[in-house]
């Protein structure tokens, strides 16, 4: 089965902050793949797997970056597909900077802009947005929601 979200992280020492996103993703039984490709580093990487995450049966895209936090907005800008940023704390100004640097896109390049750190924000988001055609996922999620008021 081909994976349904792409998550895309700048580098190896994401992993542990992207970690929620996954455990919730698996929850739910919702297949993805997951890159480290810096757009700074490695930004030939990072366009491929933006460009062709479409033709690879990829619904949406959920990108975390600290620091400048430029890879959510650079991959937006080279596919149609939603795109999730996360914002991780880093650095100097702890998770602010790329806060700033998700949530104030300029028009016509939308991401979806999660809290700093809220990788299981970011995936619950994925999974509503793959709910409005998928009943079976639909239904998991609301027993989900209603599990929380316990």
């Amino acid at each position: 089965m081909n994976p349904q979200i792409r998550i895309i992280i700048g580098s190896k020492s994401d992993l542990e902050k992207i970690a929620p996103a996954r455990e919730i993703l698996e929850q739910f039984d919702v297949s993805y793949d997951l890159h480290i490709s810096s757009a700074h580093r490695n930004p030939e990487k990072t366009i491929a797997l933006a460009q062709n995450a479409e033709t690879e049966g990829i619904e949406i895209i959920i990108a975390g970056a600290g620091l400048s936090a430029h890879l959510p907005g650079f991959i937006a800008a080279h596919t149609t597909l939603p795109v999730i940023g996360i914002p991780f704390a880093a650095g100097a100004l702890k998770g602010l900077d790329s806060l700033f640097s998700i949530v104030q896109m300029p028009a016509g390049v939308p991401v979806a802009c999660m809290s700093i750190n809220g990788a299981i924000n970011a995936a619950l988001f994925a999974i509503q947005i793959l709910c409005l055609k998928d009943k079976a996922l639909e239904d998991k999620y609301s027993a989900y929601k209603k599990g929380l008021k316990d």
